[in-house]
């Protein structure tokens, strides 16, 4: 399995990686955006002609782009997709890393935020991220044409303190539309694939 190996904004040496299955790729949104797409679509393509498959390719490099930027105005640091079919088809889901603070006049108490936040809703509890309390949270949106998102979608959160650094949390943000519903079969199988990939986080040095 591949690992990605990123470092969260503003630093002070802490890095986090998760191991991904074959078929995820990962899109740094701080810097080498262009460089990453640009591989996936290489490894995509290799060896197919381009003057049959550049238009979808071109299409592809597009939505890519604009997935990251989406990603990347909501304080995104790296985003995770597939890349491969499944079956044959192609798999809709992603995660979103993103950089947290709430702001707190006073340094926080990491163990009470993650039972507020796991408290705040249904279908929310504390889990173990890397031998630390985490919050998880699972919902399902409606979806919103006037976004351009016309399918409802499940949504997995977890939210994961920064070590030394209570103000600092990173948000682990996973969405699925499944195969048209987000509680069918298989949203249920993404969602058991991202908590598989939640169990691999792990924080290290620079």
């Amino acid at each position: 399995m591949p690992e990605g190996d990123h470092q969260p904004p503003a630093d002070q040496g802490q890095r986090y990686s998760i191991v991904l299955p074959p078929g995820w790729a990962a899109i740094p949104l701080r810097s080498g955006t262009r460089a990453a797409v640009r591989d996936i679509l290489d490894s995509s393509f290799r060896g197919l002609p381009r003057d049959k498959y550049g238009p979808y390719r071109h299409e592809l490099e597009r939505r890519l782009h604009e997935l990251a930027d989406q990603a990347r105005c909501n304080s995104g640091v790296d985003l995770y997709l597939p890349v491969d079919l499944m079956h044959g088809l192609p798999v809709s889901a992603s995660f979103v890393v993103s950089e947290v603070s709430f702001g707190s006049i006073e340094t926080p108490d990491p163990a009470l935020v993650v039972a507020k936040l796991a408290a705040d809703s249904t279908g929310s509890g504390v889990v173990s991220v890397d031998g630390a309390m985490a919050a998880r949270t699972e919902r399902i949106v409606a979806g919103d044409a006037a976004k351009g998102s016309g399918h409802a979608t499940r949504r997995v959160t977890y939210i994961v303190a920064v070590p030394g650094d209570a103000d600092r949390w990173l948000s682990v943000a996973f969405s699925t539309p499944g195969a048209g519903d987000p509680e069918d079969n298989v949203s249920n199988l993404l969602v058991e694939l991202f908590d598989a990939m939640m169990a691999t986080f792990r924080w290290g040095q620079r």
